[in-house]
């Protein structure tokens, strides 16, 4: 009896110093080396920003650098397929535009991740709005002098884009939608090569994610109506295209944060708390309020909903412009 109360206790003291290893590898601390931010529009855009003003202080929280890693092309796809396909370790996260994941897989039959089931949401980081802005030395100075010059001049006017199927490409189809308008669309890479076109006259306007504001406060970009449900804080007497008469007109997104899929729990949940934190810093929320924007703090599911719920709204414009990104 004595012996086999000895073979019981050594067989138990074996399986708990044999899961010793385990559950020190599971405790082990994170993260231990620096971490990728990728970010799927060039530099100086407006997910560019957003993930530059969290990165620091993140970096700050975390006791590791975040680097910021530019991967631009496609509307977003690149950089998010990047992102869709590294491993799920911690150590490569995604700043995502919110027209990448929410529209682009709209428009895109052929994405090479699904979006899905190989990303999970993090966080949120920004509601973005668009700023519908011209050439300041064109024949019109505001939204019904536009209009009007638009219908006398169909096809005339071109207006640039980050890509196809990002959320200032939808906002202008929106916009002609509604409008009964015909002007020429341009797709870019990114915001930043849009406004510098804008500004060489290269372009007539464009739905600006807040890149532009300087060149309107200087004259040389006129700012002719807000694509939001309210007005801007930061511009204050410039009317909404609902209250100019295109009702319900919203082309609102949000620039958020993703892993890939298998990601820890643990260290996604310890991400978004990091992240939320940063978002309410004073240095933070100047950066993310100068694209005319608001921090937007979410929970890993409240994101993923905000997520859905603009990809069921844009489903109705996609459809009936017939929008693709060929």
């Amino acid at each position: 009896m004595q012996r086999k109360h000895f073979l019981r206790g050594a067989a138990a003291l074996l399986a708990v110093t044999a899961g010793l290893p385990a559950a020190r590898a599971q405790a082990a601390p994170w993260p231990t080396r620096p971490l990728r931010m990728l970010v799927n529009f060039p530099a100086g855009g407006s997910p560019d920003i957003v993930a530059r003003a969290v990165a620091k202080p993140l970096s700050e929280a975390l006791g590791q650098p975040v680097a910021i890693d530019n991967r631009a092309g496609a509307g977003g796809i690149l950089g998010a397929d990047a992102a869709a396909k590294s491993a799920p370790d911690g150590y490569t996260w995604l700043l995502s535009s919110g027209s990448a994941l929410s529209i682009v897989p709209l428009i895109n039959n052929k994405m090479p991740f699904d979006p899905n089931r190989d990303l999970v949401p993090v966080a949120g980081g920004a509601r973005l709005e668009l700023f519908l802005v011209s050439r300041a030395d064109l024949p019109f100075t505001n939204f019904a002098e536009f209009l009007r010059h638009a219908r006398a001049n169909p096809g005339r006017l071109t207006y640039g884009t980050p890509g196809n199927g990002t959320s200032p490409h939808i906002a202008g189809e929106m916009m002609k939608s509604q409008a009964g308008v015909f002007t020429v669309h341009i797709p870019y890479r990114g915001s930043g090569q849009v406004l510098q076109d804008l500004l060489g006259g290269r372009l007539d306007y464009s739905f600006d994610p807040g890149v532009a504001f300087q060149h309107i406060k200087s004259g040389k970009l006129r700012l002719l109506a807000v694509g939001s449900a309210k007005r801007s804080p930061l511009f204050p007497d410039t009317p909404t295209l609902d209250e100019l008469g295109l009702k319900g007109f919203d082309a609102g997104t949000t620039h958020g944060f993703w892993a890939p899929a298998g990601t820890p729990a643990a260290m996604i949940e310890r991400m978004n708390t990091e992240i939320n934190r940063t978002l309410v810093m004073p240095e933070v929320v100047a950066a993310i309020r100068g694209l005319g924007a608001e921090p937007h703090v979410l929970s890993p599911a409240g994101f993923g909903k905000v997520i859905a719920d603009d990809r069921a709204r844009y489903a109705v414009i996609v459809k009936e412009r017939k929008i693709s990104q060929d």
